[in-house]
């Protein structure tokens, strides 16, 4: 049976937890890949704020939904409210994707797998590069915890000391290329000059006034300029003026949620539909 646009007695429902959520694309590639493959079920985004995120949890249980995504402030202060969480996100400290497994809640974190194949697609690879993260939140880690495994070097520079200094330990324990530096020695010249790949993890972006994270003036034709917001960002577009290669989040949320899909069903993520999806913005 194909389900369109009817909800009926025995649909399913998964979702997204944020604060805010409004400009989630999320629910777009989701629902296009539950209907392509005929399934009943339907993907919500959820306005949760940080006093509510328990309730919201517990609700995922009692109301028998198959899962969620999790999206900021949540990554980290989700983990405790869980039965289970897989030893991937456990590292990371962070979990984007809840699965209600017959009433257990199990995290996973697909973020920093998700973000490797965008690099991969782009044609990208991390081998032997030094790379400087923007940022130690849950992004960051998820990120970090993935392209530590390849890159000679990750620099993390956040404007919270405290959060790269654990970021960077928790690195460090899978391997040890991993150094927290400033903000203001992020944007030296001389540190630009030996980077080749440059990750923002921040939310500066996520607003069109925002200014970029860092100063451009080193950024090269010489870069790769990554940024997890999912649209053309001032970073992005000054990188681009500079010559450099530019990379935006969509890739990211693709590949995350194509992995999500499949936790959550079991199936194989229809991942061209998913992207047709997002490029349309057919929601």
């Amino acid at each position: 049976m194909q389900y369109e646009n009817i909800v009926t007695g025995n649909a399913r429902v998964a979702g997204i937890f944020g604060f805010p959520v409004e400009h989630t694309l999320s629910p777009c590639m989701q629902n296009a890949a539950f209907r392509h493959l005929g399934m009943n079920i339907w993907y919500l985004p959820f306005l949760v704020s940080p006093d509510m995120l328990k309730d919201a949890v517990y609700g995922l249980r009692a109301m028998g939904m198959i899962g969620v995504n999790v999206t900021l402030p949540h990554k980290e202060n989700v983990i405790p409210m869980l039965d289970d969480v897989d030893s991937e996100a456990l590292h990371i400290g962070a979990v984007n994707t809840i699965v209600n497994d017959n009433g257990k809640l199990v995290g996973f974190n697909t973020d920093g797998r998700g973000f490797m194949m965008s690099l991969s697609e782009a044609g990208v690879s991390a081998e032997g590069k030094k790379v400087l993260i923007l940022g130690a939140g849950g992004a960051a880690r998820a990120v970090g915890f993935c392209i530590c495994r390849y890159a000679s070097r990750v620099y993390i520079a956040s404007r919270t000391a405290a959060r790269a200094t654990e970021l960077c330990s928790r690195l460090n324990e899978l391997r040890n290329n991993a150094e927290c530096i400033s903000m203001n020695n992020a944007e030296s010249m001389d540190m630009l000059a030996e980077t080749n790949i440059i990750i923002n993890t921040t939310p500066l972006g996520l607003k069109d006034e925002d200014p970029p994270p860092i100063n451009v003036s080193g950024i090269s034709e010489r870069h790769v300029v990554c940024d997890l917001i999912y649209r053309k960002t001032g970073l992005l577009k000054e990188a681009e003026k500079k010559g450099s290669k530019t990379i935006d989040g969509s890739g990211m949320l693709l590949w995350q949620g194509a992995i999500s899909f499949e936790l959550w069903t079991g199936r194989k993520a229809p991942v061209d539909v998913m992207r047709h999806a997002l490029l349309n913005k057919s929601c």
